[in-house]
């Protein structure tokens, strides 16, 4: 090594971790760019994937570019102070089509169930619903948010986790006036009983803490 070589010990980088290649790279930062609501940061990306800043930011720029040169109906953007993909403008039809025509199809049992916890449990993050659940709820909540029967609500005081609520449109699909007639609904939506035993439970649990 000569004087001018740069120990990578002292920059605090494992050397395991710094042998991730540009491929790698690429598919690991595809990988959680596909599960973020909001932009994320270069610093938070940086973090996870324990990467150089430059070299995560440089590595989005290559990402953004080779999306945009074969015209990818997917595009990769910096805003609102973060990295997040995005549907290309000019295929925004064909998705709006597709929300509305789901829009008209009946929920599906978990999207039910999902809504249940939302609604009784409100203002509630993706990681309560799901504890409660037992299982992932990523995909139903895009699904009931772009339905208009949940929104975003806030942030968790705790976690920081953004939280959801529902809407009024979910109140005028049931035909309530408030969510006070929540308990006369009940026999629509999944055992509410059930979900409050659950709840009580995860209260209990120690492991399911933080999700509260």
């Amino acid at each position: 090594m000569t004087d001018d070589a740069v120990d990578l010990d002292d920059l605090g980088i494992d050397v395991a971790t710094a042998e991730l290649d540009d491929d790698e790279l690429t598919r690991v930062l595809e990988a959680l760019l596909l599960v973020v609501d909001t932009p994320v940061s270069v610093q938070t990306l940086a973090t996870v994937t324990e990467q150089p800043v430059y070299r995560v930011t440089d590595k989005l720029q290559q990402m953004a570019a080779a999306l945009t040169e074969r015209d990818s109906g997917i595009d990769l953007r910096e805003a609102g102070g973060g990295w997040r993909l995005y549907t290309r403008a000019r295929f925004a039809p064909y998705v709006e089509r597709l929300l509305l025509d789901g829009s008209r199809s009946k929920l599906t049992r978990a999207a039910l169930e999902t809504l249940a916890v939302v609604a009784y449990r409100q203002p509630v993050t993706r990681a309560r619903v799901s504890a409660v659940r037992g299982v992932n709820v990523d995909a139903v909540i895009r699904t009931l948010v772009a339905r208009g029967l949940i929104t975003e609500a806030g942030t968790d005081t705790d976690t920081g986790a953004t939280t959801f609520a529902t809407t009024e449109l979910f109140l005028e699909r049931l035909g309530l006036s408030s969510l006070t007639d929540l308990p006369d609904i009940a026999p629509l939506l999944p055992d509410v009983d059930v979900i409050d035993d659950l709840s009580e439970n995860l209260d209990s649990e120690p492991r399911f803490a933080k999700l509260s």
